[in-house]
């Protein structure tokens, strides 16, 4: 937590690995099914930044159809950067073999597939402290979240992107694939700034505005931000926000550190247990 003596007014999620299960527990155990030095799917995306396949899907460029998926596996078989990759993997673990393997044959499709479908359970820990948070009434409680967009056909596709339980407990979302920005993008936290900031003041004349001074807006320091990326964070913190990391299978620590903020019970019931890899995968195909 970034330390601060500003008082919030907004507590802004980021959705993937923070309000719903992390995709990235997804990516971890398809790779440990494969044997494959953790991490080289999220270094293959990163590395493609700004303009790789899933960039562009996230900041709604392209459509999610057949030259998506057949440009995401491009990106995810580049054999410079698996051998960059592969070179630092052995400085930091010297049992692995000197000579370095093929390239690993990876289902980009069914591995994205794979990460939507899990990213769409409630986490056991945030979700409750949303909702706990939420029923509180002391915060504009917002979302800033790396979207895709599913299509029409498609089993997650929804008629109105905003329209769903979870999207609705937000008083403000904004949503990478809608605005044409993405985290860690700078552009799109001052956006998310305006954002909030617009909203309390077109409700500062409410019980609720009048009680928590929101006549006076929003300034970046009045914002707590969840996310489970570091580079994420690390921006948000550039913009002035505090910030909140939420440590894979462990969002626990995290409410803990927004109970401290807030000064709200704001805990389930669920065991804080971490969440193990699951080293055999979910590939029904090996």
């Amino acid at each position: 937590m970034t330390p601060s003596t500003k008082e919030p007014k907004v507590i802004l999620f980021d959705i993937g690995g923070v309000c719903v299960i992390s995709p990235f527990q997804s990516i971890l155990d398809y790779e440990l099914s494969l044997n494959i030095p953790p991490g080289w799917v999220n270094y293959s995306i990163s590395k493609t930044a700004p303009n790789g396949f899933w960039h562009r899907l996230e900041k709604g460029e392209i459509l999610m159809d057949p030259a998506f998926f057949e440009g995401f596996n491009k990106d995810l078989h580049d054999p410079v950067r698996w051998e960059t990759f592969y070179r630092a993997q052995q400085a930091r673990n010297p049992s692995l073999p000197k000579e370095i393997p093929p390239i690993p044959k990876l289902d980009g499709e069914w591995l994205f597939n794979d990460m939507m479908t899990s990213a769409r359970a409630a986490d056991p820990w945030m979700f409750p402290a949303l909702k706990a948070l939420r029923a509180s009434g002391k915060y504009i409680v917002a979302a800033l979240s790396n979207t895709v967009i599913f299509p029409p056909g498609h089993k997650y596709h929804q008629a109105d992107f905003f329209d769903d339980p979870l999207k609705r407990m937000f008083d403000v979302f904004v949503s990478s694939a809608h605005v044409g920005l993405r985290k860690p993008d700078p552009k799109i936290y001052q956006l998310a700034l305006s954002k909030v900031d617009e909203f309390a003041r077109a409700n500062a004349s409410t019980d609720r505005g009048n009680e928590l001074g929101w006549s006076e807006g929003v300034k970046a320091e009045e914002i707590v931000f969840l996310d489970d990326i570091g580079e994420n964070l690390k921006a948000a913190k550039n913009a002035g926000f505090q910030t909140i990391k939420v440590p894979l299978g462990k969002a626990y620590e995290a409410v803990e550190a927004l109970e401290g903020v807030t000064g709200l019970v704001l805990a389930g019931d669920h065991p804080k247990i971490p969440i193990k890899p699951n080293y055999k995968g979910r590939n029904s195909k090996l």
